[in-house]
């Protein structure tokens, strides 16, 4: 059997090896057939040649994802190990540059690959689609881009919106005045916004119009211009919903449309505006379609397997 010898050198050990030597844990699981022995600042590893070249090279970008950011989480260990090439967790000098100064000092930048391929495409199209499942911070990043623009003075206002779903988009059944009945649909920008914008400023920017949030009903006739817009929760539109979205579309305004084709709330036999319009502008330039899939997940670290859970059931129920 092969031995494989590291010395950590230029970092500390027990923050690598995290709480009762987590992070050494989690390689055991991604590498089965190797033994692993961490004591003091040296780990060792026993099995075959091949198996510990490729431990030695991703333990090699886990020492030095930990050097650059001071940091390791069990979500970047298991992207790392994961990864196909480095492109798919390392930030690039542009697209991993922080968006947005958030509250508290709170640094507010893309997390994952494509999330920075959200964050290119807004700089290059002015129509940008970013499909994922829940958790994978389509929504946050893009809220994050829309702060972004309005603080850099690229746009003069943002404007949020989602179709109001649950409520059939027919909002006058529920108790209290419009912005009562909207809110808890609206519940998810509102949380993105309050990590970005100081609570004063934000209540300003509401009253004043600055920033708009609404539900679609309340865009049509509407020409949106000089605005980041952002349709969230996407997928729950109709065919005339997305059609009369898009077509709102003013002079200096970026679009980003957000979703989840396998969370679809809408009545059966109603098609999705999202997944029509993903095949009908796929080929339209000017348009890009970013896919966020299960590495993008950033919520608790559970998100991840349930999405997995329900993946495979589901592929199953297709046959």
């Amino acid at each position: 059997m092969n031995e494989l010898v590291i010395e950590l050198t230029e970092i500390s050990p027990q923050e690598f090896f995290g709480q009762q030597n987590a992070n050494i844990e989690l390689l055991k699981k991604y590498f089965p057939k190797l033994k692993i022995v961490a004591r003091g600042n040296k780990i060792k590893v026993f099995g075959d040649e091949e198996l510990l070249e490729e431990f030695d090279k991703r333990f090699d970008e886990l020492t030095n994802q930990f050097a650059k950011y001071n940091k390791l989480d069990e979500n970047m260990i298991e992207r790392i190990l994961t990864s196909t090439s480095k492109a798919d967790y390392i930030s690039s000098s542009s697209s991993g540059d922080v968006l947005v100064h958030g509250v508290s000092g709170r640094l507010i930048k893309a997390q994952t690959a494509n999330q920075r391929r959200m964050v290119d495409a807004t700089k290059v199209d002015d129509m940008v689609f970013a499909i994922g499942p829940a958790g994978t911070g389509k929504t946050y990043t893009g809220v994050a881009l829309a702060v972004k623009a309005l603080k850099e003075k690229q746009v003069r206002r943002i404007i949020l919106t989602r179709p109001a779903v649950e409520a059939g988009e027919n909002l006058g059944f529920l108790p209290g005045d419009l912005k009562e009945k909207l809110d808890p649909y609206m519940q998810p920008l509102y949380d993105a916004l309050r990590d970005m914008i100081p609570s004063e400023k934000l209540e300003k920017y509401i009253e004043d119009g600055t920033i708009q949030i609404a539900p679609m009903a309340f865009m049509r006739g509407r020409t949106l211009d000089n605005a980041f817009v952002i349709l969230d929760e996407a997928q729950n539109t109709t065919h005339a919903q997305m059609k009369m979205f898009l077509t709102r579309m003013g002079k200096n305004a970026k679009f980003l449309l957000t979703g989840d084709p396998g969370q679809i709330d809408l009545p059966r036999r109603v098609i999705s505006g999202l997944k029509e319009a993903l095949l009908i502008l796929k080929n339209v330039e000017g348009i890009s379609i970013i896919y966020l899939d299960d590495k993008d997940v950033i919520r608790h670290k559970l998100v991840k397997k349930v999405i997995d859970a329900y993946q495979n059931i589901e592929h199953q129920n297709q046959f």
